[in-house]
């Protein structure tokens, strides 16, 4: 797959991470295999995540493919750049086109990065996962690398202003491999996969070298301000709501 875009991006972050002085605290990078097709499984709590997701496989020499939402490649800014670094644009209400793609890709030795739980966190913890990644390495053959990113949500995330102060800490935590096959069951894989990113998630946090009390980035599990997942939860239905009304009234 031949890339002109994809590179000078990559150029690009890495000389806007010296200029904010990123912190980058990458740990396990070197389970992203080096050759042949994976899926790299990544929580979401930040719209910039799939910037800092892209660069813990770099170490590797590997360039991911997104699975993101079609809204963002039709977009007169981003959408050249999503097309240009060849990512999956995936519509929610008929994604076996965005799906059948990215088994192309992963038979072609691409790695696909995939958010299991679809859309961003507001509580940070990890919410309940789609099936659909397990599903789609299990049908191409390919393992699953599970990638946690810790800090993203303090510079662009929902409910709050960007903040792209510099000297942040950002934590790129990569776990080993998964195999799935097709005789696995999805659900139980599934499962599997969450719990996986639940430790290394909470392992993450705890080493993370800021824990600051009532901080609104921080889980209300470890004492933070952020909303519980039940709070997470009401918020996203209302916004759900909203978005619906809009549609409605066009």
């Amino acid at each position: 797959m031949r890339d002109l875009v994809y590179p000078p991006v990559v150029a690009f972050a890495r000389t806007a991470f010296k200029v904010l002085d990123l912190r980058l605290r990458m740990t396990g990078t070197e389970h992203v295999p080096r050759t042949g097709g994976a899926v790299i499984a990544l929580n979401h709590i930040s719209y910039v995540d799939f910037i800092l997701g892209g660069y813990g496989a770099l170490p590797s020499k590997r360039l991911v493919r997104f699975m993101a939402k079609d809204s963002l490649f039709r977009n007169r800014y981003s959408g050249p750049l999503m097309r240009g670094m060849h990512h999956i644009p995936v519509d929610r209400e008929a994604g076996a086109a965005s799906y059948q793609q990215a088994l192309e890709y992963l038979a072609a030795g691409e790695v696909v990065g995939v958010f299991p739980e679809a859309t961003i966190s507001r509580s940070f913890e990890l919410k309940e996962f789609k099936s659909g990644t397990v599903r789609l390495a299990a049908e191409a053959g390919v393992p699953i690398v599970p990638m946690i990113l810790w800090g993203t949500q303090r510079m662009l995330t929902k409910d709050h202003p960007r903040d792209f102060s510099r000297h942040r800490t950002i934590a790129i935590t990569v776990g080993e491999p998964m195999k799935v096959t097709a005789d696995d069951d999805p659900t139980e894989a599934t499962a599997q996969l969450r719990t996986t990113m639940a430790g290394m998630l909470d392992e993450t946090i705890r080493a993370y070298p800021e824990q600051p009390a009532g901080a609104w980035w921080l889980p209300a599990a470890y004492g933070g301000g952020a909303p519980t997942p039940e709070e997470a939860e009401r918020l996203d239905q209302e916004e759900l709501a909203r978005r619906a009304a809009k549609r409605a009234q066009r």
